[in-house]
């Protein structure tokens, strides 16, 4: 399993991404991130699935825009290249993963700005190939894990929220992940895209810096828990005591 978390909000788009990879019993740490300078911008793929197919579609992509220069004037185009080759690496590799009992799987999420776009954009890109974008009604899209994220993005995400704060919430949502389910884990890669900038930012956050910042969630957790109106709480207990009584 794995946590890829792709947010786009009015001032740009925050990805992020767990490092923890599962092979049989093994366990190990690998990027699931991958930015591509395309002429003079930069776009990020973010993978969940198989790691095979995962690293032989990357390769294809950087030779076609790093050794062959193919480059885009609209995020659609690259999105659409990055289809037809998973369509390329399913007719070399699905037969033979399937008789190994593997089935073709890679869902991806792509984002960026090209010269010709009017704004950054998102997408989710399926194994088929075929892409949703992902708009001011969709927000975000987690691929892998997304059982324990999603309440805080549904509850404190929306368009306008900023940058910084989308950032938080989409840490947040890893914390939540990370601390209910064991194939997700540090160390994360932050990706940070600033409207109009065409420029990544990329950084990587360990377990150890963040540690204070998830200890400090919780506590806020609980202090809003002890603060929240009890009334109801109360009159259920009521009963409870009205009903032995009696």
């Amino acid at each position: 399993m794995t946590y890829c978390l792709g947010i786009k909000v009015r001032g740009g788009l925050v990805a992020i991404a767990d490092t923890r990879i599962t092979a049989g019993t093994e366990m190990y740490s690998n990027k699931k991130v991958s930015l591509h300078e395309v002429g003079k911008h930069s776009l990020f793929i973010m993978t969940a699935g198989l790691r095979s197919v995962r690293d032989k579609s990357i390769t294809y992509f950087n030779r076609m825009t790093e050794d062959q220069g193919v480059t885009f004037d609209y995020m659609f185009e690259a999105v659409n290249a990055f289809g037809e080759i998973l369509r390329k690496v399913a007719k070399e590799d699905k037969e033979m993963l399937k008789s190994e009992g593997y089935h073709f799987n890679l869902h991806s999420i792509i984002g960026g700005q090209m010269a010709k776009d009017d704004e950054h954009k998102l997408f989710l890109v399926f194994p088929e190939g075929n892409w949703i974008e992902i708009n001011e009604g969709l927000r975000y899209q987690i691929i892998g894990n997304s059982n324990y994220g999603k309440p805080l993005l549904n509850r404190g995400l929306n368009y306008e929220t900023s940058l910084e704060d989308a950032l938080k919430l989409g840490f947040l949502s890893f914390d939540a992940t990370q601390v209910s389910a064991t194939d997700v884990d540090y160390p994360i890669d932050v990706i940070v895209y600033q409207k109009n900038s065409f420029h990544l930012i990329e950084h990587r956050l360990e377990k150890e810096e963040m540690e204070s910042i998830s200890k400090q969630w919780t506590n806020l957790l609980k202090d809003s828990m002890n603060n929240l109106n009890d009334e109801w709480v109360q009159s259920i207990m009521d009963k409870s005591l009205i009903s032995q009584e009696s």
